[in-house]
């Protein structure tokens, strides 16, 4: 098995038996799918900047105590959605999102053309990411963590419900109707 197949669970207790190399490898994996739920969740680059650092720092100083119970992402999501509640509490106020930049694509890349087929396409690929990342923006709170997680953690609807502390069925609903109102919207741009 290379470094590569190892599994995360694996990694993080590596990294807790002192091997910094497992951490980077860690931090590779994962770091901006975890920034991209925190920016599109907040709508801003340097508070979501700020928390990927304590995310990591949290992460960094659990290395010892870590237990895989569950797997290491529903973990890893579970500090930076606390994290991400922490913020909000505190400032009690939402920017919006200041522009696009290059990590917003890759929750669109399985939705949209591939853009080396032309400069038509990567025109037709760019617009129809915009789209989608404005209709994200759009949707409810709830629902919009709801579909960040599932999309940007990977994460199963059972494991949703337990970092939110939410009900499993509240979970499902507001996934489904996050998805029925993206298709809305993108339909509408289209």
């Amino acid at each position: 098995m290379t470094v590569a197949d190892e599994s995360d669970e694996d990694l993080m207790a590596r990294y807790g038996r002192g091997d910094a190399s497992a951490f980077e490898l860690l931090y590779r994996r994962h770091e901006m799918r975890v920034w991209r739920y925190l920016e599109r969740n907040l709508r801003n680059r340097a508070t979501a900047d700020e928390l990927m650092q304590e995310v990591w720092f949290a992460v960094a100083r659990e290395a010892a105590r870590y237990e895989p119970s569950a797997r290491f992402t529903t973990w890893l999501f579970t500090i930076a959605h606390h994290r991400m509640i922490d913020s909000i509490r505190k400032s009690r106020r939402q920017t919006s999102l200041d522009s696009l930049g290059q990590e917003s694509e890759s929750v669109v890349e399985r939705l949209t053309a591939d853009p080396s087929t032309g400069p038509y396409a990567a025109a037709v690929a760019r617009d129809q990411a915009e789209a989608l990342i404005h209709a994200v923006e759009t949707l409810p709170a709830e629902q919009r963590e709801a579909f960040l997680l599932q999309v940007e953690g990977d994460l199963s609807v059972e494991e949703i419900a337990a970092i939110t502390h939410t009900n499993f069925e509240t979970i499902k609903s507001r996934l489904r109707y996050a998805r029925a109102k993206l298709r809305e919207l993108l339909e509408e741009h289209s």
